[in-house]
């Protein structure tokens, strides 16, 4: 029972940088293209476009959720916010890594606007779980928004506002969701890439809370 308990309090505290597993110098392999769009999935992107990078939990039904809405050029998996450079799938599960699993959404403002994406984000997923999602527990399965410039990041942490007010008058929890600016983000394994898309009976533990995010002002849902 201990050693059960022990196993459990290092999947779910964030270790620190000195425990954090090594990895590697190399990149580990992955694919090169998105297995629907055929899109490079490492760029070079059309210009105009814009990065975000959002966790919900599993990334294989996040990235569905976002791979599927009209505006998102590109998506794919892999791991962000930890120490371990370059590391595996395996090596994230322990949560010896620190990283989370995130969903790299590439899009075109113009199409589906950044607030369109964090509404998207707040409405999928329960963001108030702390390290799990669901059944999924674990440091790899916390909530996160990491931004590529301020506009974003100050748009992700108003819309926070905003929806930790809606979820206050439904009864419900405080948000852990971490948003900062994106660290440095490592793709996911081949395998892993457009899970969804190659299993589709596969596993999806998406599953929101039933409130509305309310956009604050300064945040548009509408593109153009």
């Amino acid at each position: 029972m201990f050693f059960l308990s022990d196993m459990l309090n290092k999947k779910t505290t964030m270790p620190e940088p000195g425990s954090a597993l090594p990895g590697r110098a190399e990149a580990i392999p992955t694919s090169s293209r998105h297995f629907v769009s055929k899109r490079a999935l490492h760029g070079p992107y059309p210009e105009g476009l814009e990065v975000a990078y959002f966790g919900m939990g599993c990334f294989w039904g996040a990235e569905r959720l976002f791979w599927q809405t009209d505006g998102v050029w590109v998506t794919a998996v892999g791991y962000a916010g930890g120490y371990t450079p370059n590391p595996t799938y395996h090596e994230t599960t322990t949560g010896l890594t620190g990283h989370a699993e995130m969903v790299k959404v590439v899009f075109d403002p113009k199409t589906v606007t950044f607030g369109e994406l964090l509404r998207l984000f707040w409405e999928e997923h329960d963001p108030t779980q702390g390290m799990r999602q669901g059944n999924d527990v674990g440091t790899t399965y916390r909530s996160a928004i990491y931004t590529t410039s301020d506009a974003q990041l100050a748009a992700a942490t108003a819309s926070r506002d905003a929806f930790q007010q809606a979820l206050k008058a439904a009864g419900r929890g405080r948000i852990s969701t971490e948003i900062r600016a994106a660290p440095q983000f490592y793709y996911a394994e081949a395998d892993h890439q457009q899970y969804l898309a190659k299993n589709p009976y596969g596993y999806c533990g998406l599953q929101g809370t039933g409130v509305s995010c309310p956009l604050p002002t300064g945040v548009s849902a509408a593109a153009g």
